[in-house]
């Protein structure tokens, strides 16, 4: 095949793939020979490759067979000057036609037939690009030490905590580190889904002593969404076993899931058990301070693609307060903020953000009453509610009862006078100093702001 039939057979690739696709993953191919019944290809990186192969190798390998006669299979070699790993003869990433059908797309890794295919990497998703703040400090200490691919010091590392809050992220960013720092090191991240398929096609095939010996071959497994085996017995034995024979190699474990071992349903005793084993690190629901330093940052990102944009003091310290959930819907209220603003030509203004964002805000509105919050308050300082609302004006029934105050005004949508109607008639310039002084100590005094944080999450869970 000529470069010139290739560069016909590219054109026909993009009218099929669409002109992002071919952009990505089409265009970075170099044709460089045939050689029997194997087509070579140049890539800049071994994922380029895999992804190549498992995503677009049959379409390629169609198209190949109406120039050419006798194509079998496709072959691509990285680049011998590539900078993804260190100086090294050029690799081959040699996919067979009949894999492709079947196998997901695979994590980076050097060509070796050991390797285990995993699930693409999202470049968006590194450390560089994760904010840290008091909810998540822990979770991302533990992801930097395990990434430095150093001794293994406590196995496994097991994430968990809600939608949204950042554990893919860091599975991601610990990949990522791990394939810079330490691209001798055979990583495979999958979810858990992934890891039960590819069980179930090697029972399928016959092939489970492949499998036994794929999974045993890596130096670091990680396995997102656990959750997702429980009640999967066969499954689950499997991954039992290949937890124990990594372990016991001292390979590096790292799993996540949406709630912590003891708490998943249906997962096996023993397999609670190992969880456990290792450091168990739970994602905290985020708090207002850092989720205001993730729209920061989103900003500085949306700026450079809409320069000139103009944005209001106070829209992002409002996004902050009112979706207080899911960090997913936050940065996507901010992009679609940043859209909107841009196609109608305006600045965004408060305004603007509440007129474009009013589905989101419906949705994310708290529905916490006055009712709720007196009794989360009276129940963490142990007190009677009755004394909390009532006249008595003693420092361990007062503070208790500013403290309810403060969160009325900051989580519920009622007024100073309502509020005071609440806590037994009294005046809302008796509301206003009693918010105004939890304000102050919670600058001042460490205890009350650990208790305001502690009773927010308890409200907003």
């Amino acid at each position: 095949m000529t470069q010139e039939q290739w560069g016909k057979l590219q054109q026909n690739l993009l009218t099929t793939v669409g002109k992002n696709n071919y952009a990505t993953w089409i265009e970075p191919l170099e044709f460089l020979e045939i050689a029997e019944d194997v087509a070579v290809f140049e890539v800049p990186t071994s994922f380029l490759g895999n992804y190549v192969s498992q995503n677009f190798g049959d379409l390629i390998l169609h198209q190949l067979s109406e120039v050419v006669e006798n194509v079998r299979r496709i072959n691509f070699r990285v680049a011998a000057n590539s900078s993804q790993r260190p100086t090294r003869k050029a690799e081959i990433v040699d996919m067979p036609k009949e894999v492709q059908k079947d196998a997901p797309a695979v994590v980076p890794q050097a060509a070796r037939e050991d390797l285990v295919p995993g699930a693409p990497l999202d470049a968006r998703f590194t450390f560089d690009t994760f904010v840290v703040g008091k909810p998540n400090e822990l979770a991302h200490a533990a992801a930097r030490r395990v990434a430095e691919g150093g001794p293994v010091t406590f196995n496994p590392l097991f994430l968990y905590g809600g939608v949204g809050l950042g554990k893919t992220h860091l599975m991601h960013a610990i990949a990522w580190e791990l394939q810079t720092q330490r691209p001798d090191l055979n990583v495979v991240y999958l979810s858990a889904e992934q890891f039960m398929y590819r069980f179930v096609q090697a029972l399928r095939d016959r092939k489970m002593m492949d499998f036994k010996q794929l999974f045993r071959s890596v130096d670091v497994l990680m396995v997102d969404d656990v959750q997702f085996i429980a009640g999967k017995d066969s499954t689950q034995e499997e991954f039992f076993h290949t937890f124990n024979a990594l372990v016991d190699q001292n390979k590096q474990i790292i799993i996540s899931a949406d709630r912590a071992p003891g708490e998943i349903k249906d997962l096996e005793d023993r397999i609670k058990s190992r969880l456990q084993c290792g450091l168990v690190v739970d994602l905290h629901p985020t708090d207002y301070e850092l989720r205001l330093g993730i729209l920061q940052s989103k900003v500085e990102l949306h700026k450079m693609q809409y320069p000139g944009l103009e944005l209001a003091p106070g829209v992002l310290e409002f996004l902050a307060h009112r979706i207080s959930t899911n960090v997913r819907v936050l940065e996507g209220a901010l992009t679609r903020l940043f859209a909107f603003a841009s196609l109608v030509g305006r600045p965004i203004t408060m305004d603007l953000t509440q007129d474009c964002l009013a589905d989101v805000l419906r949705a994310s509105e708290r529905k916490i009453t006055v009712e709720e919050i007196q009794r989360k308050v009276s129940e963490h300082y142990n007190i009677r509610l009755s004394d909390m609302i009532g006249p008595k004006r003693v420092r361990s029934y007062a503070r208790p009862r500013q403290v309810a105050m403060y969160l009325c005004k900051q989580l519920t949508s009622r007024s100073l006078p309502e509020i005071g109607r609440r806590f037994g008639g009294r005046d809302h310039t008796t509301v206003m100093h009693g918010v105004k002084r939890i304000e102050e100590l919670r600058v001042q005094d460490g205890q009350i702001a650990e208790d305001l944080e502690m009773l927010r999450r308890a409200l907003e869970a």
